[in-house]
């Protein structure tokens, strides 16, 4: 479509997509902050904190590629609309979970509706602006969402010591009610008309299940789901081969090097930055004794590090590839890590907290924008939107385990949450480990890519969204899955 960014159109367009998706992201920042009184309010212990932040992971990991899919097919806004009142109705039985097994069960549910609206959310700016406009509206709608992810845990932070942490679930109902009219009236429909053969439903049932049981077998000491969950993962594996370049994540991408190196770069640095911002935020309430706004708003200088400077980072690994910065860019964030261990009892938030997230957020800058151009350029233009959602969904499954684990192997039992004392012996023992995964990254990288990145044919606006949870989806091309034999062709991406 030809719609311009300066008409009212474009502009109901830009407002809509900005504020479907500042949901879901605001959902993966903000609940961190509110764990602590949940945990008090519902009696939970610290595996049911867990799963509350695992819960939408899961499904959001296991499922996002699978709603890129539906929407390329069966329309992109009919698939957003439906996305945005699935999450709204998951946040409602949130705010209302009488205890945590409700509260779990929710985000879970909520984690579908998050995997149907965020892709599509930036499906709709490609599929709908007209060519000259589509960079800038990208860019804004990054932009939009690095504001986003800098204020939520303020927001969540003010929410859960005023009203209290059920409305970091509400607060979503009403923006749903504005979002949808808004959407069905002001969004063209759009669709990929070449996209046909059939959904790799079981491929996506396979891995969600694989990590779910892994997940469990990490919090609940459970090795047999352990056992369990890998036989689903060897499954998975097979069914994607058998399925070729019609699977939802075709094996044949891997045989790019450099893609399968940057991948696996991805599991180590997100499953260190999933564990950290878990783990960080509860020290710094029951250890250091922060309200959650406190705790929320020290978070800051990460992300807006992140937001100021990620496109200059972006273009500096283009002229120099990525192997300098995807080395050093994990060493300074586990530097920052570490730096968290001065974080005790009665912490100075200038003298120990701010330098601690000082360089991390540094680290965090150099490593996020040039991991996402060399993926977009570790593969064909075609599949660059494929391999940006498969490096997507890797990061999240990576920081999901990393909650999972990461308590285990600190040896914090249920309610370590509950005395300052223990929690704050074992945090000292996970940073260290946080901080080796980074270093793994880092080894990774400089061992493994040797080739300097090409300048990939993608918006390049894409890299200043705020990589905290995951790198960013990019609005590129990429080639639709079929049915094995059918001639496959090139579609917008989720």
């Amino acid at each position: 479509m030809d719609i311009r960014l300066s008409s009212g159109k474009g502009r109901w367009i830009l407002f809509t997509t900005v504020l479907g998706s500042g949901m879901a992201l605001l959902d993966s920042t903000v609940v961190n902050v509110a764990l602590p009184h949940i945990g008090a309010d519902l009696g939970a212990d610290l595996g049911a904190l867990q799963w509350t932040v695992n819960a939408y992971m899961l499904t959001l990991a296991g499922l996002i590629l699978l709603g890129g899919a539906l929407g390329d097919r069966y329309g992109r806004r009919r698939v957003f609309v439906i996305g945005v009142v699935w999450f709204a109705v998951a946040s409602l039985l949130c705010g209302l979970a009488p205890n945590a097994g409700v509260l779990i069960a929710a985000r879970a549910f909520q984690g579908v509706g998050g995997a149907l609206l965020t892709p599509g959310s930036l499906a709709l700016i490609q599929a709908s602006f007209h060519e000259d406009d589509r960079a800038r509206a990208v860019g804004l709608w990054s932009g939009f969402g690095g504001v986003g992810a800098a204020i939520g845990p303020f927001v969540g932070g003010w929410l859960v010591d005023g009203p209290g942490w059920r409305w970091v679930f509400l607060l979503n109902v009403p923006l749903a009610a504005l979002c949808v009219p808004v959407a069905l009236r002001h969004v063209p429909e759009s669709r990929d008309e070449s996209a046909h053969g059939r959904f790799d439903v079981l491929g996506a049932f396979l891995g969600a299940a694989a990590l779910a049981l892994v997940t469990y077998a990490l919090i609940g000491a459970a090795w047999w789901a352990g056992a369990v969950g890998v036989v689903v993962g060897v499954a998975f594996v097979l069914v994607e081969r058998r399925r070729g370049d019609a699977a939802m994540t075709p094996p044949s991408i891997f045989r790019s090097r450099l893609f399968t190196s940057v991948n696996l770069v991805t599991l180590c640095v997100y499953a260190a930055f999933g564990g950290f911002f878990f783990l960080a935020v509860l020290q710094l309430q029951v250890v250091s004794g922060y309200s959650a706004l406190a705790a929320g708003t020290a978070l800051l200088p990460t992300t807006v590090l992140m937001l100021l400077f990620s496109a200059k980072s972006g273009e500096l690994g283009e002229r120099i590839g990525p192997r300098i910065p995807l080395t050093v860019g994990p060493l300074l964030c586990a530097a920052g890590m570490l730096l968290m261990l001065r974080v005790g009892e009665d912490a100075s938030y200038v003298q120990d907290v701010l330098p601690a997230l000082v360089v991390l957020g540094l680290g965090m800058t150099v490593l996020v924008a040039p991991l996402t151009a060399t993926v977009l350029s570790s593969v064909d233009v075609a599949r660059a939107g494929l391999a940006s959602g498969i490096n997507n969904a890797a990061a999240r499954a990576a920081g999901l385990l990393a909650v999972a684990a990461l308590p285990l192997l600190a040896g914090m039992g249920p309610e370590a949450y509950l005395s300052a004392a223990e929690f704050g012996e074992t945090f000292r023992r996970a940073m260290p480990m946080c901080a080796g995964l980074l270093v793994a990254g880092a080894v990774l990288a400089w061992t493994t890519m040797r080739t300097p990145a090409e300048r990939a044919d993608c918006h390049p606006e894409c890299r200043v969204h705020c990589g905290v949870t995951s790198p960013p989806l990019d609005p590129g091309k990429r080639e639709r899955p079929t049915d094995p034999g059918e001639r496959e062709r090139p579609g917008p991406t989720p």
